[in-house]
């Protein structure tokens, strides 16, 4: 498969395509408001954005801000537990709606995102065909590299490249 795989550099100036990419989940992540954890996803094929999404809670729903704050972290809950308590969408599952609200198939897909799919998101990733998986933070929840290997998902723990921006 080649949609959004790092390839060759045409100039040291222009980016290789998993950077790219990453670049604008950085970008997307910037619209969650989340008070904890900030991530940005992208959906691609064959180099070309289907759809993208961030963490939030569901559309016209108050932000946690506007409630007083985190549930979770008001109740000391750690990362990757008691999901279930957060008013949060994630931003993989964002992205699969998005992508399913304006009936785009996913079919063979690559996911950027700023972070590792939490057990949840991988379920759905799965079932949505994602081929190929490109994270950037890690996160604490084994099970979900687990199965996505098991699924055969090509999973990319991402590494800036050097010629980046001439870095």
């Amino acid at each position: 498969m080649s949609d959004g795989q790092s390839g060759p550099v045409v100039s040291d100036s222009r980016p290789a395509w998993d950077d790219y990419f990453m670049e604008i989940t950085h970008v997307v992540a910037k619209r969650s408001t989340c008070l904890r954890r900030k991530v940005g996803a992208v959906l691609v094929r064959e180099r070309r954005i289907l759809a993208t999404g961030y963490n939030g809670p569901p559309k016209g729903l108050a932000h946690c801000a506007e409630l007083g704050g985190c549930y979770r972290e008001m109740l000391g809950v750690p990362a990757g537990q008691r999901q279930e308590i957060c008013r949060a969408v994630h931003a993989e599952q964002n992205a699969i709606i998005q992508a399913a609200v304006h009936g785009v198939g996913l079919q063979g897909v690559c996911l950027y995102s700023t972070t590792q799919p939490c057990v949840t998101c991988a379920k759905m990733l799965i079932n949505a065909n994602v081929e190929r998986i490109v994270y950037e933070g890690d996160y604490p929840d084994p099970m979900a590299l687990q199965m996505l290997e098991e699924a055969g998902v090509e999973l990319v723990r991402y590494q800036r490249t050097e010629n980046q921006d001439g870095q």
